[in-house]
């Protein structure tokens, strides 16, 4: 608990695999003062999402281990995590997936393609705001 009552960073986990994008959205992330943890695969991300209990999670879909629709699955089903609101930023740009991955309870979907970092902190700040 801080006693100061200077309001403590935002922290975002980022389940990223892709390390020059995920070193990109750490750093832009941190110029704009968040405190960022980093998961390269979907079993990390959950582990650490779980334990750290972050403000908002940015979540690839195609990652090693565990995919980001199974992540986002279990992290709803866990009373713990379930508030933790999800912003899924991925090259799968399909409708199905897009509707899955609402449908699994993400607050966004965003294709990489589409989104400078900027549009994609923009959103992040929208949804913590909310």
């Amino acid at each position: 608990m801080q006693i100061t009552g200077v309001e403590s960073k935002k922290k975002i986990l980022l389940v990223e695999d892709d390390s020059f994008l995920a070193g990109m959205y750490v750093s832009k992330l941190n110029l704009e003062d968040f405190k960022v943890s980093l998961a390269d695969n979907g079993e990390d991300g959950l582990k650490l999402a779980q334990e750290q209990l972050p403000d908002l999670v940015l979540l690839d879909i195609l990652l090693p281990q565990m995919d980001g629709f199974e992540v986002l699955k279990r992290l709803k089903d866990d009373p713990k995590t379930a508030k933790i609101p999800v912003i899924l930023l991925t090259n799968l740009g399909q409708k199905k997936d897009v509707d899955r991955g609402l449908a699994l309870g993400a607050e966004d979907y965003l294709i990489k393609a589409h989104f400078m970092p900027n549009e994609v902190i923009a959103k992040i700040k929208k949804i913590l705001k909310s």
